[in-house]
């Protein structure tokens, strides 16, 4: 039988500020740290899949990248995608897509660390 693959294990988001990037991540979204990180990056204790802020890796250069992770779609769980809506919306994070019904519950789209488009979804 050929080699296969289970599916994502960790998933992190290159950026120019590590600490930036991670104090939004704890402020807006909740996110706690991981009790130990690797040096240049910030891990979070995120479910079913770990997911982090790290330097960028050698050879990628995000000041010549106008939308970073454009093309790649990233969703994250919540209990309540209204209330992080308008948590978010009042503290004025730009909100790219405003909260619709969807087949996994309730969704929108703003813009995290650095300008990647995020996606939450759920109750």
């Amino acid at each position: 039988m050929p080699a296969t693959i289970d599916g994502p294990d960790f998933i992190a988001l290159q950026v120019r500020d590590v600490e930036a990037a991670a104090a939004f991540c704890e402020t807006h979204l909740g996110l706690r740290r991981a009790p130990a990180s690797p040096p240049g990056a910030v891990v979070f204790t995120t479910e079913p899949i770990a997911f982090a802020v790290r330097e960028p890796l050698p050879g990628v250069e995000l000041d010549d990248i106008a939308r970073p992770g454009l093309g790649v779609a990233l969703w994250f769980r919540t209990p309540d995608a209204q209330a992080l809506h308008d948590q978010l919306a009042a503290a004025g994070v730009p909100i790219v897509s405003p909260p619709q019904d969807s087949p996994f519950g309730r969704t929108f789209t703003f813009i995290g660390p650095e300008g990647y488009a995020l996606t939450a979804h759920g109750g």
